[in-house]
């Protein structure tokens, strides 16, 4: 089963949108910015994309607590 969409409190850099894509999606945390990078020259709304998630992605320990009820 594939792990939980959420933000995790290891490995961020900013928001760890980018490490709870990586730990979804079963690939290294450095990959997915690297994706995340290389995609923001492209035109289109990847950063908007990133900071929606971010406000709608819950942190791990916020999920974990949601869980417990």
């Amino acid at each position: 089963m594939a792990a939980a969409l959420v933000r995790p409190r290891s490995n961020r850099m900013i928001a760890g949108v980018c490490a709870g894509l990586a730990r979804r999606f079963g690939t290294t945390p450095v990959t997915m910015r690297v994706i995340f990078l290389v995609s923001c020259l492209l035109p289109g709304p990847q950063f908007l994309v990133y900071l929606a998630l971010w406000i709608l992605l819950p942190s791990e320990e916020k999920a974990h607590g949601a869980a417990a009820w």
